[in-house]
């Protein structure tokens, strides 16, 4: 078999140098667009006694060991999300950071090891006042690259163009015929539905497992084409982070941002009730066990600090995909300074 060449293979970094010096401009414009609303930009530690507690993100482990020769496990965070919300508790309000993240058992053509996450908090906020600010950034971004639509894979957005809102419970019937309010937490009814439109049922897929299925295959490629897309009210159970709707509790504040069927952004009206946190990290610890075998911890010190927190709105955007989207390039490690390799 022939070894590919590496990066910095002259002809290999040069086809990249364009998607590089897109992401600087991409970079320089997403700061100027929060500093021009008042946004102090943060640095958080890589470092976290607790890598996260979704069952589904998965962190890289680290032994920290001082000068007596003591080692303390340690992780990578997978997120600054348990930082930045700790800085909204000692009085920030509107914050954002650049922030190099990790994660394992992730690698394809959208997913890196170590990547880039844009991450920002409104405090005091509705949520959808960050679809706004996504509305805002993907201009600029677009701009900033010079382009006049951005596409995936055949498939193009126009990034100027105002986002559509459509709801998870309308994306379901819309684009996979199923009833979602009427089909919640009933595991049989939602794999019947899902069976019935092609999708492969494992006997032991959860309801979010069935979720998560049908929202990949039936909802995602749909979203995004021509226009963004932001999928809002994610069920309770698909949101471990977020507050229940006041609406109607068995959905949450949430949302997703769609380009070109990519999912760019999560957002969140952010939980704040400690208990509640601490209860459905149990839960999601539930699910991790099962499926991977392994346990995450709980960060004790970032359940304090949401009993301090104010009501505040937060978004995570990957913004290597953000690049990648604005620049025209086709896999996330084109669009890498210095890929990992592997």
């Amino acid at each position: 078999m022939t070894r590919a060449s590496p990066w910095w293979a002259r002809d290999v970094y040069a086809d990249r140098k364009p998607f590089l010096k897109a992401r600087g401009k991409i970079a320089a414009a997403a700061r100027h667009f929060f500093a021009s609303q008042g946004f102090t930009e943060v640095e958080t530690a890589a470092l976290q006694v607790s890598g996260g507690n979704e069952a589904h993100v998965s962190a890289l482990p680290v032994d920290l060991i001082d000068s007596a020769g003591a080692a303390q496990r340690m992780y990578l965070h997978t997120s600054p999300e348990f930082a930045c919300k700790k800085l909204l508790a000692a009085g920030e309000e509107k914050i954002f950071t650049l922030a190099r993240v990790f994660r394992n058992r992730e690698r394809s053509p959208l997913h890196h090891p170590e990547f880039t996450m844009l991450e920002w908090y409104r405090s005091g906020a509705p949520l959808l006042r960050l679809a706004e600010d996504c509305a805002g950034l993907l201009a600029e971004a677009a701009s900033a690259a010079g382009a006049r639509d951005v596409g995936w894979r055949g498939r193009l957005c126009d990034p100027y163009a105002e986002p559509r809102l459509i709801s998870v419970t309308e994306a379901f019937a819309q684009y996979a015929g199923i009833d979602l309010p009427a089909l919640l937490e009933d595991r049989e009814a939602l794999a019947a539905a899902a069976g019935r439109d092609g999708i492969r049922v494992a006997v032991d897929d959860s309801w979010s497992d069935l979720f998560s299925k049908i929202l990949s295959e039936k909802i995602e490629p749909r979203l995004g084409s021509e226009r963004p897309d932001v999928l809002y009210d994610y069920p309770v159970s698909e949101a471990a982070l977020s507050r229940p709707s006041p609406s109607d509790r068995r959905f949450a504040e949430r949302f997703e941002l769609y380009v070109c069927g990519v999912e760019l952004a999560n957002a969140f009206g952010e939980l704040t009730d400690p208990a509640e946190q601490r209860r459905r990290f149990k839960e999601q610890a539930v699910v991790r066990r099962r499926v991977y075998g392994e346990d995450a911890p709980i960060d004790a010190d970032f359940l304090d600090a949401l009993a301090h927190m104010p009501e505040a709105s937060g978004i995570a955007l990957g913004f290597d995909r953000l690049v990648m989207l604005a620049a025209g390039a086709e896999r996330i490690e084109q669009v890498l300074w210095t890929p990992v390799a592997g």
